[in-house]
């Protein structure tokens, strides 16, 4: 039996999607190509400029209607975003799927410093209410989420991590904050970021919440720690945004939970893939020594 491995669906299962969402959108997709798959089937059209995003299996359609009503309101505020391509007729559903629709943007070798994600993400943390209702940042509940459907890890491993969500969750309760509530992008990183002619542009919207902007800055710190960017990158970060998330008391809580949090996720994600789950069981092997400094694989 062929695996789901393409946002949950087989090949097939996804090609179909993508065929009626298509019809129903007006568009051809002959010659279509998987950009990505691990969490959505992410899908650039050979016939006109645009990125087909069929959202994981099982995601309700009112989820992605909501992604689509923000993104739309940023676009009319001329925030730094990825445009969606017709919103007007989105989302798109296909057998129940839901299906959201993209500009594509052709982008250099290069990727986003992070650097320029700073003011995208001091907009962002600075705009009045969304005119749809976002919900909370619930981090342990995603940890803990994705700890109840992983199949690949074993019984110690799984034991470990939930003790630790146990841990860093009652050491949540006591973070005193430094910067107010905001709409939070969730997931800033190098890969969640575009070039578009002489900005960058945030994409990936799936994460959006209501939080403190510590978390969507820690992030970046752990994505340019993590990932081999080096401390150089980071420092320029912090100073364009105008803070530095490693000085505040509360960082060493919040990096434990973003990077819990990642490795998690990756677990979950991992059932079909041997190789991903191996680098999943090297990571918790240096989150349990305290290495900060252990280099990922990117999944």
């Amino acid at each position: 039996m062929t695996a789901p491995i393409h946002g949950g669906f087989t090949e097939s299962e996804m090609l179909a999607i993508l065929e009626r969402g298509c019809a129903a959108a007006g568009l051809d997709s002959a010659g279509a190509v998987l950009m990505r798959g691990q969490t959505n089937a992410v899908i650039r059209l050979a016939s006109r400029p645009v990125v087909v995003k069929i959202a994981r299996k099982g995601t309700p359609v009112d989820e992605v209607a909501r992604t689509v009503t923000f993104v739309r309101w940023l676009m009319d505020l001329g925030f730094p975003t990825v445009p969606l391509h017709r919103p007007d007729l989105q989302p798109v559903v296909a057998d129940g799927n839901a299906i959201s629709l993209w500009t594509y943007l052709p982008q250099p070798d290069r990727t986003v410093p992070a650097q320029a994600l700073a003011k995208p993400l001091n907009i962002l943390h600075s705009l009045s209410e969304p005119p749809v209702a976002l919900k909370p940042l619930d981090v342990c509940g995603a940890i803990r989420r994705s700890l109840s459907r992983t199949t690949t890890l074993s019984q110690e491993d799984l034991l470990y991590l939930h003790q630790r969500a146990d841990v860093l969750e009652r050491r949540l309760g006591s973070v005193s904050y430094e910067l107010q509530e905001s709409v939070l992008q969730g997931d800033p990183q190098h890969g969640n970021a575009l070039h578009d002619g002489h900005r960058a542009v945030l994409c990936d919207w799936d994460s959006i919440a209501v939080g403190h902007p510590e978390w969507d800055l820690v992030t970046v710190e752990v994505h340019c720690r993590r990932f081999g960017y080096g401390n150089a990158h980071y420092a320029d970060f912090a100073e364009a945004y105008g803070w530095d998330v490693t000085q505040w008391a509360g960082y060493p809580v919040l990096r434990d939970l973003r990077e819990l949090r990642m490795i998690t996720t990756n677990a979950r994600k991992a059932t079909h893939e041997p190789a991903k789950a191996a680098e999943v069981v090297r990571r918790i092997h240096g989150f349990r020594a305290g290495d900060l400094s252990l280099e990922w694989n990117i999944l």
